[in-house]
């Protein structure tokens, strides 16, 4: 059985303002007063990675304390402006992180896990990852 998501949006009274319900009740907005579909788009990639490699890490039983993702997208220069370039940096924070297993992790969820990801790259867009590992003690 396909995994049906939906969303529906209302014209918020003006410019290009759209209050959106997704299927799970939550709600958010977009349009000319705060973030744009396509800024939308690259916070669902980096959410949908970030996902990704933090249940790989847990996984392997890496002590990461934090993980922050950093999204960058280059967009053309005519309509429609689609992305051509994302570069993503993920910052892994945490005791003993293994090198090899960030790079496997970002690795699954390149290629395999991450749906958005994985759309974007089928479309075209050149997404280049890379990551930095800090050193954490919990005292």
């Amino acid at each position: 059985m396909a995994n049906i998501k939906s969303a529906h949006l209302d014209w918020a009274g003006e410019g290009l303002d759209y209050n959106i319900t997704f299927s799970n009740g939550y709600q958010a907005n977009f349009g000319s007063q705060g973030a744009s579909p396509m800024d939308y788009m690259l916070a669902s990639v980096a959410g949908c990675t970030g996902a990704d490699v933090m249940h790989v890490l847990n996984k392997k039983r890496q002590k990461v304390h934090d993980l922050s993702i950093d999204i960058t997208g280059k967009r053309a220069d005519t309509h429609p402006m689609v992305y051509t370039e994302v570069d993503i940096t993920f910052v892994i924070r945490g005791e003993d992180i293994s090198p090899a297993a960030v790079e496997r992790a970002i690795q699954l969820s390149q290629e395999t896990y991450c749906s958005a990801s994985i759309i974007f790259q089928r479309a075209g867009v050149d997404v280049r990852t890379s990551y930095r590992i800090e050193e954490v003690e919990i005292a």
